[in-house]
């Protein structure tokens, strides 16, 4: 791995300076892009949803939680799996108590929702040690129709967007569409509630659920950036041999 050029207090000053104005300007763009985000149309929910959770089976209302928005953590967890994705686990690791009183603090509950039951669920979130809701929408289309379980079976492919035509176009050996098994995708959705009714506002997929974790914002900010180092790989690897081999 290699580090940065060693320079004088004066030459690092120079450089840190060009870099401050492109800083700058992307602040400036990422504003931009935040206030175009909240103009986003949104979507009624007309399907009545269900899911499983701590207190039995829910509709999409109940995950508000009383408050004004919600948004979900599409947590990746197979029904045939026997414990959730380590990337999922590793950001769900950052859930702390502090930041959720935050957002509720804004009228806005947090859930994560999966697709494996929720005995499963319940289990595994025991096994972390995790607090914060955890939903099991095993049963319903709520994982299909917010494209964050791949199965062109049950309805067609799309991923960030895209259809499967589109994306095996720009690559042709993309293994998460062409897969004849179903596949779990992360993802982010958010939604409103407004006079009885719920509308879906945005959902986000890919690299763009990187601003769940807040120790990746904080990597990025090294020298290092925020590179797979070999105590990284140990961590994960550490996380998926530690699992029970069964938790439902």
């Amino acid at each position: 791995m290699s580090l940065p050029q060693v320079a004088s207090r004066e030459q690092w000053l120079l450089a840190r300076k060009q870099l401050l104005a492109k800083e700058e300007d992307l602040t400036s763009r990422r504003d931009a892009l935040n206030s175009d985000r909240r103009r986003l149309p949104m979507v009624r929910i007309e399907k009545d949803y269900l899911f499983e959770g701590a207190r039995g089976q829910v509709g999409l209302a109940e995950l508000f939680d009383g408050c004004r928005q919600l948004i979900v953590h599409h947590f990746m967890f197979d029904p045939s799996w026997d414990a959730g994705c380590p990337s999922c686990s590793a950001a769900s690791d950052e859930l702390s108590a502090g930041l959720l009183a935050r957002l509720r603090a804004r009228d806005t509950a947090f859930a994560a929702v999966s697709l494996a039951p929720f005995a499963k669920i319940k289990a595994y979130r025991k096994w972390n040690g995790w607090t914060f809701p955890w939903y099991s929408s095993f049963g319903s289309d709520f994982n299909y129709d917010f494209h964050v379980t791949l199965d062109e079976k049950v309805t067609p492919v799309v991923y960030d967007y895209q259809s499967k035509a589109e994306i095996l176009m720009a690559e042709t050996e993309n293994d998460l569409v062409a897969s004849e098994q179903p596949v779990e995708v992360p993802g982010i959705s958010c939604f409103l509630g407004d006079g009885g009714d719920i509308f879906h506002t945005y959902s986000t997929y890919g690299r763009g659920i990187e601003q769940l974790s807040g120790a990746e914002s904080f990597l990025e900010l090294t020298a290092l950036g925020n590179r797979c180092s070999a105590r990284a790989s140990e961590s994960a690897s550490r996380r998926i041999e530690d699992q029970p081999s069964q938790v439902g």
